[in-house]
């Protein structure tokens, strides 16, 4: 099954671009869930030197990483796949459910200007629904679940405690279901033609109803950490 999704990268990757009239009937999409307003977490990692990095899934990676490369702090934002073995991390086989792979972002940040808890507060707040289970907006399957993938104890330690003070503060209607309980999975970068993706293609339809609003709603619901220049994989590598 090919999902509209799953087309419009192919054809993406092909360089083939569809005319608006005919992307929008295709989709019959149901745009991402609003942004709600959270409290900060009460835990956050320790502000250390150097560069730091977090690994986040929540739906269909182009936004995920639209979001984050519009954040101050974050000198790289990478699409790819974790929870899985290298073998099969590949889009093919990810895409069809194939695989115990989330779609996921490789997080680069500095912890002096951005914090760890602050990263998990926006992709609590306007990056997905915690609430779903393998679904965000029209995207369905395992592969699109919610989860963070911790990379250092610090990290698993404040995930699981921010979870817990949002369904405490009954912050959503519903509980959260992301996972946090994988350390230090292993990520493997998405192919070349996924990276920077809602930056290369704004007129795709699935891009405007689902993962502009999502930058929209950085800007307006965490003005101070916006950038309005994102830093692209294509800059950084």
């Amino acid at each position: 099954m090919i999902t509209r999704r799953r087309l419009s990268a192919l054809l993406a990757s092909a360089a083939i671009a569809l005319p608006l009239a005919t992307t929008l009937p295709l989709m019959r999409a149901q745009a991402s869930s609003e942004p709600v307003k959270i409290e900060a977490p009460k835990l956050d990692a320790a502000a250390a030197d150097g560069l730091q990095t977090a690994v986040i899934a929540g739906g269909c990676f182009w936004g995920v990483q639209a979001v984050y490369q519009h954040t101050k702090g974050v000198t790289k934002a990478v699409s790819g796949y974790a929870g899985g073995g290298k073998k099969d991390a590949d889009y093919e086989r990810v895409s069809m459910g194939r695989t115990s792979h989330a779609e996921a972002v490789m997080v680069t940040f500095d912890p002096k200007v951005i914090s760890y808890g602050k990263l998990l507060q926006i992709f609590f707040s306007v990056v997905h629904d915690p609430t779903l289970l393998n679904r965000q907006g029209p995207d369905v399957g395992a592969h699109y679940r919610t989860e963070i993938f911790p990379q250092t104890d610090e990290q698993a330690k404040v995930a699981k405690a921010y979870v817990a003070q949002l369904d405490a503060a009954k912050a959503f209607k519903r509980p959260i279901v992301t996972k946090t309980g994988t350390m230090k999975a292993a990520f493997y970068p998405a192919e070349a033609y996924h990276q920077d993706y809602a930056f290369r293609h704004p007129n795709n339809m699935y891009i405007v109803i689902n993962d502009a609003p999502k930058v929209e709603n950085l800007k307006k619901f965490f003005p101070a950490d916006f950038r309005e220049k994102p830093v692209l994989v294509a800059d950084v590598n």
